[in-house]
This record gives structure tokens, sequence and C-alpha cells, in this order.
């Protein structure tokens, strides 16, 4: 009735969070009743994701990858999508040893924490102009313990030293109109910074296209996540620097296009 598109797994998640069990216990314990706290503790969570918050806030974490992370409304809610980033990124620099990483725009650490779990040998810098995001991250980076990242605060890769192997972003790609037009769930409650990507949905990748060339190493690689339906745009800003070769728009698991990656060419090495 309030519009969940998943609300029986909204149900378990939120229960099982509020019992302090897994969901399979919901399963074994279905028989079992609940005390007046436990009902009050319950019927709390569910107001809150009846009023459109997402159950990932409530819960106050989501599975990304291999690992969990913690979210709150200071960051977006990663999103199964955005695996594909990490996974293609690892392909780039599976035979490189040693590989320095930067992930643009961080957020809750998503992408360069899967990324740093899965190539221990790397030294993944993460970047995000919110101080709020970069609280979230390098707590997650704590509770996972990996001492392979760092945090950087700056726009985009202003400021930020040095060349890398390989960079990653996740940048915000909805037009400004179509904000309003989102999910209650997402336009209420995830931070408009990170979802806003201007008149176009462009203004990021225009920036970064012309920041990326210059901070990657000889045939380094960068992989952005895209909508859907900016493939081509973004392949044509890539293409307009002169700078990248083999330039691809990998799909996700529904057919749609999703990461853009390219190479830096041989000889746009500064």
């Amino acid at each position: 009735r309030k519009g969940s598109e998943s609300p029986r797994l909204d149900a378990e998640l939120i229960i099982a969070h509020a019992l302090n069990v897994d969901r399979m216990r919901l399963y074994l314990d279905h028989h079992k009743p609940l005390s007046p706290t436990e009902l009050g503790a319950v019927r709390a969570l569910v107001d809150r994701r009846g009023k459109g918050e997402p159950v990932a806030y409530i819960t106050g974490t989501k599975a990304f990858w291999t690992i969990e992370l913690n979210v709150d409304g200071r960051v977006l809610i990663p999103r199964p999508e955005t695996e594909h980033v990490v996974e293609h990124g690892l392909k780039a620099i599976e035979d490189r040893p040693d590989p320095l990483i930067a992930d643009v725009g961080c957020g809750s650490g998503c992408i360069a924490l899967a990324v740093a779990s899965s190539r221990t040998d790397s030294q993944v810098t993460a970047i995000d102009s919110s101080d709020d995001a970069l609280t979230v991250a390098r707590k997650n980076a704590e509770t996972l313990a990996l001492p392979n990242v760092e945090f950087k605060k700056g726009d985009l890769l202003t400021g930020v030293q040095g060349t890398f192997d390989l960079i990653l972003s996740n940048p915000p790609y909805i037009p400004t109109a179509q904000i309003a037009e989102l999910m209650s769930s997402v336009r209420d409650f995830e931070p408009v910074m990170a979802l806003d990507g201007g008149t176009d949905g462009l203004d990021i990748y225009r920036r970064l296209a012309s920041q990326v060339a210059d901070r990657l190493k000889p045939n380094g690689s960068m992989l952005f996540e895209i909508g859907f339906d900016q493939g081509a745009a973004v392949t044509t800003l890539l293409e307009e620097t002169g700078r990248f070769t083999d330039i691809r728009i990998h799909k996700d698991y529904a057919g749609l296009d999703r990461v853009v990656a390219a190479i830096l060419a041989d000889d746009a090495v500064p």
C-alpha cells in the first residue's frame, strides 16, 4: 500500500534488523511471538519505510561486491549496477602489479573499497568533495581493515597528486529536470549532489574527460559509470580530447549501457 516494489524483502530485512537476527532465523522461528518491546522496535522501522526511507538507511548497511558497507543519508546507496565498474576495472589492471588507483567521487567508498579488497597489492586514492561522504568512507575502510586506501578531499582530480594505472568514477549523471521525477525514496532521502549531473547529466563527464588523460600512466585505463542513454555522448566527449583509444561501452545484466571504458593512447602521455 505504500508503494514498495519489494515489500516482502523490505519487511524481512527490517524485522531481522530490529530483532538483531539474520533473515533465515525469521523462517526458522516464524511461530515465535514477539515481545511488546520487539514489536515496538519493528513497528517503528516499518513506519520509517512506509514514509519512503530506503531500507539501507534504516538498517544502516548495504552489501556491495564482496563487502558490506555502512551507509546513511550522507551518501548515495551503492547500486548493483555499480559493481560493473569494479568488475571491468579489475580486469583492466589484472596484468599490472601494485597498481595505483583513483576513485573520483567515492561517496560511501563502495568502488574504492571493493577494488582494494580484491587487489590487496594496490594503493587506492578515494576522492570526494563532501566531508560527510569522506567520514562515512573512512569508517568503512576502518571496519573492513583495508590499509591500502587513502582518502582525499578534492574537486574531482584537482589538487590530487600523482598518476594512476586506473581511474574510476560513478559521477552524478541524472539531468537536473529529472530529479523531481525520481522515486520518492531516492529524491527525498539520498543526497542531491550525488545525483544531479546538470542540465543534460554530463557536467562531471565534461570536466573529467579533460582531467583524466593527464593523470593516467602510459596505457592506463579509465572507467565511468553512465546512465543507460549516455553511452554515445560520453564516448564523444572522450573522442574529442584526442587522447584515448579503445573506447568501449559495457552493458549491465539488463542489457543497458552502464560503463564507458578507455585507455590512454601511447602518444597522449604528457
